[in-house]
């Protein structure tokens, strides 16, 4: 599992997204454009595109909490070049 690109965003404020990601889970599935949002408490979560008002995505609790550390590892290193 890995992180193919991060795109971040500038100005986000609480509870906005501050990056989008695209990410390969293995060699056979790959999701774009997952919304990385910084929460009020300041901590990540990372979100699955949308199609209208429904989410193209969920993912298990562990799942979404790995692929949010490495979201904003990727996040992380990108504001740092």
């Amino acid at each position: 599992m890995r992180v193919l690109y991060c795109h971040p965003l500038r100005d986000a404020k609480a509870r906005d997204a501050v990056a989008f990601v695209d990410v390969e889970l293995n060699e056979h599935i790959r999701l774009y454009a997952l919304r990385l949002v910084r929460q009020p408490d300041g901590a990540y979560r990372l979100y699955a595109p949308q199609a209208g008002t429904r989410r193209t995505a969920t993912f298990s609790t562990p799942m979404a909490e790995r692929l949010t550390a490495l979201a904003v590892e990727a996040l992380e290193a990108a504001n740092d070049r």
